[in-house]
């Protein structure tokens, strides 16, 4: 499933929706879509941020769309999430109720608030 990533703005807790690089050899930020992937060197920024982007004196800014979205969730996610809830609702192995942990698993030491736990092989 695709996690939405956040603005990289301080304190903006929007989702990104394009990605701003800058071009230091051309003196050149460049705003375009949303990057598949978070770059080290490379800004998210949402549709507000996106939209007020200015750059420095001297600098052109190149947009490689007039305006951005957050895009609705792909099926993909949709499907993602289905399987997610399944997974979560499926039995669980048994938890004894004096230690809260399954039958399998044995504490096999102890040393102030910290347990050692063992699971038995099948």
């Amino acid at each position: 499933m695709r996690s939405t990533r956040q603005c990289s703005r301080t304190a903006c807790t929007e989702a990104a929706v394009a990605t701003l690089t800058y071009v230091y050899a051309d003196s050149t930020a460049v705003l375009g879509p949303l990057a598949q992937h978070a770059e080290p060197h490379s800004y998210d920024l949402c549709s507000v941020h996106a939209e007020r982007l200015t750059a420095p004196r001297g600098w052109e800014v190149v947009r490689l769309q007039p305006e951005f979205a957050v895009p609705p969730p792909s099926k993909d996610d949709l499907s993602a999430l289905a399987e997610a809830v399944r997974e979560a609702g499926r039995a669980r192995p048994e938890v004894t109720p004096s230690s809260g942990e399954p039958d399998t698993v044995t504490e096999t030491a102890r040393r102030g608030h910290l347990r050692v736990l063992r699971a038995e092989s099948d």
